[in-house]
Parts: structure tokens; sequence; C-alpha cells
């Protein structure tokens, strides 16, 4: 069934802080750009490792880029997009677009974070926190090429602070990732399972082949990513004209209290 927007999709993107356009991609274009992600895992692989588990930006490689345009210019993307937040929102920018590649040996996950607070080191948390709600900030894209379940998600945590029992689960900063040490593959796939479902309320998010996530980066989400299930998805923002000032701005700053000697701020400190 071809897609067809809803309000479900902007009452799910506010509600929940992502909203999926299910099967949004044509098969001709899943197919072009499986075709070019082939080519862009082996990019990654020779240049990081057996164990690298992105490519970005495509557009600084030896790739066919027809694939990437035709993305970033298809009408019922570009259409739900603006329909969800607004015309100015532009995706697919290959001087930013990544593609998501699973481990080629060994499980890994990442930690629980909530984008630019918890994983920009010397990050001004003022200017975080007020940038919250608005609409021209924060909004993040995954869009799967293959069933992808690697991303999960806290849906609702992109409206509010931390509760008291996330608090309690990830007191420190910077928040560590499991300990997976000299494990096996399957230790290590059971750790990071285990590492998922520790935080309250956490719950995978189901792409299929097609899927387009647009989500808020604000939310408490992570990556969990396993050998045996092929991976290339689309790592995308749905950038403004203030999310560039903005970024650039907060990068600055930030590298600005690390000279200072401010690492990071605790969002916890003297919450509760």
């Amino acid at each position: 069934m071809a897609f067809q927007f809803s309000d479900q999709h902007i009452e799910d993107f506010h509600m929940l802080g992502y909203t999926v356009f299910g099967k949004i991609l044509p098969p001709s274009l899943i197919s072009d750009l499986r075709r070019v992600s082939d080519v862009a895992r082996k990019i990654a692989r020779d240049r990081g490792g057996a164990q690298v588990q992105r490519l970005q930006p495509v557009g600084h490689f030896e790739l066919d880029q027809q694939p990437f345009m035709d993305y970033a210019e298809l009408p019922d993307l570009v259409d739900a997009i603006a329909k969800v937040l607004t015309p100015k929102h532009l995706h697919g920018d290959r001087d930013h677009l990544g593609i998501l590649l699973e481990p080629a040996e060994m499980p890994y996950c990442t930690a629980w974070h909530r984008d630019w607070r918890d994983n920009i080191p010397g990050l001004n948390l003022t200017h975080w926190n007020q940038g919250l709600l608005d609409i021209n900030l924060f909004n993040q894209i995954n869009c799967a090429l293959y069933n992808d379940n690697c991303t999960w998600v806290v849906p609702g945590s992109h409206l509010r602070h931390d509760l008291r029992s996330e608090a309690a689960r990830f007191p420190d900063r910077p928040i560590s990732g499991p300990n997976l040490g000299e494990r096996t593959a399957e230790e290590r796939e059971y750790i990071c399972l285990e590492y998922c479902r520790s935080m309250p309320s956490a719950e995978p998010l189901y792409l299929e082949a097609g899927d387009f996530a647009l989500y808020r980066n604000t939310l408490w989400h992570m990556g969990n990513y396993v050998p045996y299930s092929m991976r290339a998805t689309l790592h995308d923002s749905a950038m403004t004209p203030e999310f560039k000032e903005w970024s650039q701005q907060a990068q600055q700053d930030a590298s600005q209290r690390q000279k200072d000697g401010i690492v990071m701020d605790n969002p916890n400190a003297n919450r509760f």
C-alpha cells in the first residue's frame, strides 16, 4: 500500500517524540540506495575496521550521489516532513547525511543519551534546556533500507526533564555504556540487551525497509547492534537555518568551556 499521510503522524511526533512514515520510499529507490550502501559499507570498513558502524557524510566519499539526491527530492517525503514540521525543514544534505551499518564481528551498543546534552562535553545545558521544545531544533531522521530494530527510545521523554527513576539509573556524567570487556559474541549480545531494558519504559523502535522515522533527538535513545542483522539506515537531520546557527554556536561554546575546564554539566544536579 502506498504511503498516506494522516494527522496521526503529527500527534505521534508531538506526543511520543517520533513518528514513522511507513513504506514511504518506493522499491526502486530502496534498490538504488541499497546498492550504494553496499559500497559505503566496504569503504567504511576499509577505513575504520570491522566494527565501524557508519559512513558520514556521504557527499565526501566516492559514491554514486544520485540515489541520495533522489531521496532528498522525493515529493511524498518532502511533503510529509513539511506537514509535521515546516516547509523550511530540509533533509538529505549530503554534507551531513550518513549511513548507519551493522558491525561485522561483534555485538555492540551505545550508551543511553539525549543528543547534545549527554554527548557533547562542555555543552551549556542552559542553552539546551531553552531549546528543548523549539521545533526548529533537534529533529533527527532514521530511514531504513532493511528491517531495523536497532534504535531504542523512551517515548514522551522529549517533553520533560529526567524522571527520578532515570536519574537514579544514570546519576553520573558522562553516561557509561555496558562493560563488554573480553566477552563472547553471545555474552555481548545478552549484556547489550539487558542494558537497553535497564532504562525505565524503554522500547525498540521497529522500522521496516522503506520506513522513515522522524524523531526528536532530545528524547532518551540509544542504538543496539548485532552482526547477523544487516543494517543500512540513512541517518539525517531535518535541518533549519536556526538549527545550523544554534549547533555552530553551541559547539563553539562547548569548546571554550572545555578549555576553561568545564567538561560536562550534570543535568540531575540539585534537581530532586
